[in-house]
């Protein structure tokens, strides 16, 4: 054993031994085999599962004192320390090393309060999406924000990140939906910001600081979330077209008509096809793009009749689903998709000025020829964000790592969706794995700024350090 990695096992050691004398009962996983899954997220599995570590030693608060606690002596000690919420994350963020303490708020699942006047709900970080909106259904509520992998992702993931999701078009991120929170910071002391109120602008808004800070400013425990009245009617429709091209143009009908659907996706030529092929499906029989609807509220035959007449006017086939298949239809939306186990593959998560989708489609075919690489991509179209997916053969001469061009056509992808005034994570985040990519889009004197609130929250750096910014 090294010198160093001795020194990190006597540090962990020391950790877990301290933490349990001061706080009773708190649970600890010990590093070692049993914690492997809480060394990465979804987006790093892969790559953890082929390395074979032992996984880190786990912190499983069930109080918002015992995170106090195990941050601060985390402090005290000189441990880093991962947060982490479900470990859904795409973006490497949650990935943890054995010299690393994870504190997992998945015991953290009460929902405290829910206030049908004020439409709030008080919940800790570790609810289930969906756990929550049944918990709301007798009160006719709902909590919008729906990132694909609601059914296992939590709240507190989502605040992380500021999760996207398909019904983004209407109710808006995670963001619009949170308004205060109970943060511990990194000497472990803990703050609320934000308001109850739905207005409130006293001191600056630390609230929008926090979401989507990818737990390097500080741990949440407690959220305020804001919600909605469920919609007294939801209506999908699908609009088919004869190609991307026709398909992506068409997508402007909807935004010059006048309704405002919750979800609007858009599925390329080949999204509909690897859909086929992954789910037994027979898209691709009914056309070679496909506009997904999701409708809701009062009015819904006039919706749907608008959009119909908008839509069929630019050559969409468009058909008011039964809802039995409209589930169908946004089940395959959310998991669909096949990953090509015999290819090399990059999955992205671009976001561009809705109106500039087209071109982004359009920009697909130079960088196929260019890189020899084959690129599909499914859309929250209602804002923007792109999830196009790359891959490319496989030759004997690779050997374990994908080939270059494959990172230089996302990176070039990257580019693409910047020059277009977009960004290169609509709703992943950065994680570990788009520093770099983060970097062509923000300024030096931008990231300068950033690390300076960083510094000045947590300096000596023990949340999440080399993550997001």
């Amino acid at each position: 054993m090294t010198t160093q990695l001795a020194h990190t096992h006597t540090s962990i050691r020391g950790y877990i031994s301290e933490l349990t004398r001061r706080v009773e009962g708190i649970e600890i996983l010990e590093p070692g085999a049993g914690t492997t899954r809480y060394g990465h997220d979804a987006a790093t599995a892969k790559t953890a599962a082929a390395g074979g570590k032992p996984g880190p030693a786990v912190v499983l608060p069930a109080t918002a004192a015992e995170v106090q606690a195990a941050v601060k002596l985390a402090t005290e000690l000189g441990v880093t320390v991962v947060p982490r919420g479900a470990g859904t994350g795409l973006s490497g963020g949650a990935s943890a090393e054995q010299g690393q303490v994870v504190i997992s708020t998945e015991k953290l699942t009460a929902i405290i309060e829910v206030s049908p006047l004020d439409e709030v709900a008080v919940v800790q970080p570790g609810v289930i999406n969906p756990d929550l909106n049944k918990h709301l259904e007798p009160f006719g509520l709902f909590y919008a924000p729906d990132p694909a992998s609601f059914d296992t992702s939590s709240i507190g993931g989502n605040i992380a990140t500021n999760a996207g999701g398909l019904r983004c078009a209407k109710y808006g991120v995670t963001r619009e939906s949170i308004l205060s929170l109970d943060v511990v910071l990194a000497d472990g002391s803990l703050i609320t910001v934000g308001h109850r109120s739905i207005k409130g602008v006293t001191g600056l808004d630390l609230t929008s600081l926090f979401v989507g800070s990818e737990g390097i400013l500080g741990i949440v425990t407690k959220a305020t979330v804001r919600l909605r009245p469920i919609p007294v009617a939801r209506k999908t429709l699908t609009a088919f077209f004869n190609s991307t091209a026709e398909g992506t143009e068409g997508l402007a009908a909807i935004t010059l008509s006048p309704v405002r659907p919750a979800a609007i996706e858009f599925f390329d030529t080949p999204s509909l096809t690897n859909i086929d092929a992954y789910s037994g499906t027979n898209l691709r029989d009914r056309g070679a793009a496909l506009i997904l609807i999701e409708i809701d509220g009062y009015g819904i035959g006039d919706q749907a009749a608008d959009l119909a007449t908008a839509l069929s006017a630019v050559g969409g086939r468009v058909t008011v689903e039964s809802d039995d298949d409209g589930v169908r239809l946004w089940e395959l939306r959310r998991s669909g998709r096949g990953l090509p186990q015999d290819k090399w593959y990059i999955g992205e998560d671009i976001a561009v000025p809705k109106s500039q989708l087209p071109k982004v489609y359009a920009a697909f075919p130079a960088l196929e020829a260019r890189f020899g690489v084959d690129i599909s991509a499914v859309s929250h179209a209602g804002d923007g964000n792109l999830h196009p997916l790359m891959t490319k053969d496989k030759t004997p001469d690779d050997g374990a790592n994908p080939p270059a061009s494959l990172l230089e056509a996302a990176t070039e992808l990257v580019k693409v969706a910047l020059s277009l005034g977009g960004t290169v994570t609509g709703e992943h985040g950065v994680g570990t794995i788009k520093k770099e990519w983060a970097a062509l889009e923000l300024s030096e004197r931008s990231r300068e700024v950033q690390h300076a609130i960083k510094a000045a929250i947590d300096p000596q750096q023990t949340l999440n350090p080399g993550k997001a910014i």
